[in-house]
């Protein structure tokens, strides 16, 4: 097992969740040290934490190893016993389906929906009728689609957005994460809706081929009334679809969650939906304990100790 640095890290072809400046920027949502780890081909990119203990998570978003034959998991756990890790969590990557086989306590989660881009697919027909309808509300006010890289004007629509729904204080962004997450370049494209010369609807997609990743969305006021929200999507995936893209990954409901969120983003292709998981390791049962007041399981909150500060 060898921890790459940063030049041998940004050879590799990656998946964008698993590229450096992503795996940065969510280190510093999750306040830690970013890593990727190989060995015999296999990658897994984490962000390892301190205080009250050491421990690894997985970027926000997903990941957990690819590549290589079935020898990383022995290997990592040599691993974390030598650094004084106490535990790991791995939210599995849905597309890689790499919670297979893994040797570790495995929670399936509500699917994520993988929208197919197969070159005959005719998206706006896969629609579930209400987005059908919503796409044809969106386009009768006039609402047109434009694709572009990097973060333009996204982040104040964006930050609008969460302020209007109440969002939770961990998607307010630090100005720092926006500027690590710029650092993918051409990987980060931008879809914006826009009617009379005004972005109403935007979504932020992480670009690695064979997939497109939905990753982030704003829209105004008049964006979710138009129906421009929808329509952005579907503009995005038609997109993804005239370049070879094999699946546009809308991702799941909050915290994996079957919620409102989820039925959204299953409407686009009812029938693209795939398997989700998360993974919880315990590499040292004794000191999980006298952090955790003598708990040892896997239910609830992972790690226990850290279910305080969430």
């Amino acid at each position: 097992m060898r921890e790459l640095d940063a030049a041998a890290w940004d050879e590799l072809t990656l998946d964008a969740y698993y590229r450096r400046p992503y795996v940065e920027s969510a280190a510093l949502l999750d306040k830690g040290r970013p890593f990727l780890l190989e060995h015999e081909g296999a990658v897994f990119a984490g962000i390892e934490r301190d205080d009250p203990a050491r421990d690894v998570v997985t970027p926000y978003g997903y990941g957990g190893p690819v590549g290589g034959g079935g020898g990383f998991w022995p290997a990592y756990e040599e691993w974390c016993r030598g650094r004084g890790v106490v535990s790991t969590f791995v939210r599995f990557h849905p597309l890689y389906g790499n919670q297979a086989g893994a040797p570790i306590h495995v929670e399936p989660l509500a699917p994520t929906v993988a929208w197919r881009l197969e070159p005959e697919r005719d998206l706006l027909a896969g629609l579930h009728w209400k987005h059908r309808n919503k796409v044809r509300k969106a386009e009768n006010a006039g609402a047109t689609v434009s694709a572009a890289h990097g973060l333009g004007e996204f982040v104040p629509l964006y930050e609008d957005t969460m302020r209007r729904v109440n969002a939770d204080d961990f998607y307010f962004f630090e100005p720092a994460y926006w500027e690590r997450l710029a650092g993918l370049g051409e990987a980060i494209l931008r879809f914006d809706a826009g009617i009379d010369g005004e972005v109403v609807a935007s979504a932020l997609c992480l670009a690695s081929p064979p997939w497109l990743h939905y990753h982030l969305s704003g829209t105004t006021d008049a964006g979710r009334s138009t129906g421009a929200s929808t329509l952005v999507l579907l503009e995005a995936a038609r997109w993804a679809q005239e370049r070879g893209y094999e699946r546009f990954h809308l991702g799941g409901g909050l915290g994996g969650r079957q919620d409102s969120l989820h039925h959204f983003k299953a409407r686009f292709d009812p029938e693209g939906l795939v398997e989700a998981a998360v993974g919880k390791a315990i590499h040292d049962e004794d000191a999980y304990r006298r952090l955790s007041a003598g708990e040892a399981g896997y239910q609830g909150f992972f790690p226990a100790y850290r279910a305080a500060s969430g």
